[in-house]
């Protein structure tokens, strides 16, 4: 169900919601928590679709603030929202709002009468991040914040922007995209010889940020020199090679979706290791809200080892 709102409040809207919890059962219980999405001027339905399938892990309700108006035709200042319900919003409830002119000066009050009663809020940015995403309105209320730099219009310089910005509580999804990778390598090493890494090298492609967090994670983790190989339209990361006295660890992904593991003196492995969706990495976030100490630790220490693309 689609309900549109022109000219409206967000008390309207919140009153609007009651209304349809009254008439249609209880809607909103059993959200765990509250998932506010800024789009900027970007178009906000992939955003929604992630956060929809992200919802039914984890049933939240979703409110999203974008300046993009439909067809692009100008508005009076003011607000105009939609709720989206049932089917139209997989196991979240979506609130998409339109603010002009001075209402969209205050975000956090903009918001506030939507937000669940006593449940965590998770912010984030699918496109361009705010500078210091802790101290942005919509930030400030949030017990976690999630960017993406990947899709951000200027990858390496967002990522460097991120880490002299870092607070506990900030995330961003191109670590998590190389979560598989870390785990896959991480596994590796606990296997004989457990030899010290001499030296590792990243390849993928140039702008893409996973890269460059993979590379701060080894060069903090392992104490090593560590090498970017950067790739015109490779796909993500493709591959990563650790070299020991016995021999090189090579996890080579060069088509982004199968991966072939070689080790000295063992047959070679294929992993499933495809690229992963933008719902995938949102989930994953979701699941936690306490501050992730290696990202930020990776962000802020691991990443000044690294060239900046």
């Amino acid at each position: 169900m689609i309900i549109d709102m022109p000219g409206t409040t967000t008390r309207a809207v919140a009153k609007r919601l009651l209304t349809e919890r009254d008439e249609g059962g209880a809607v909103a219980l059993g959200r765990v928590l509250t998932l506010v999405v800024d789009t900027g001027d970007h178009d906000p339905e992939h955003a929604i679709a992630a956060a929809n399938d992200a919802s039914r892990e984890h049933p939240c309700r979703v409110i999203l603030i974008t300046s993009q108006q439909p067809g692009g035709a100008p508005v009076d200042v003011g607000l105009d929202a939609q709720i989206r319900l049932g089917g139209d919003a997989g196991a979240s409830e979506v609130i998409i709002l339109r603010p002009t002119g001075e209402v969209a000066e205050h975000l956090d009050t903009l918001v506030m009468p939507l937000l669940l009663p006593d449940a965590p809020i998770v912010a984030w940015w699918p496109y361009e991040p705010p500078e210091v995403p802790s101290e942005h309105p919509l930030g400030r209320m949030a017990q976690r914040r999630i960017t993406d730099s990947v899709r951000s219009s200027d990858p390496g310089r967002w990522l460097r922007t991120l880490a002299g910005s870092y607070q506990e509580g900030d995330t961003d999804l191109a670590w998590t995209r190389s979560t598989l990778w870390r785990g896959l390598i991480a596994a590796t090493l606990e296997q004989p010889p457990y030899e010290p890494v001499r030296r590792a090298v990243v390849s993928g492609q140039g702008t893409h940020t996973s890269v460059d967090m993979v590379a701060a994670w080894l060069a903090h983790a392992l104490r090593c020199p560590v090498e970017v190989e950067r790739i015109d339209d490779a796909p993500a990361i493709t591959q990563v090679r650790l070299e020991r006295a016995s021999g090189d660890i090579v996890l080579d992904r060069p088509d982004g979706k199968t991966a072939a593991l070689r080790q000295p003196e063992q047959p070679e492995h294929r992993i499933a290791l495809p690229i992963r969706h933008l719902r995938e990495c949102l989930a994953e976030e979701l699941r936690r809200l306490d501050p992730d100490e290696v990202y930020g630790d990776v962000l802020t220490k691991g990443l000044t080892k690294i060239p900046a693309a």
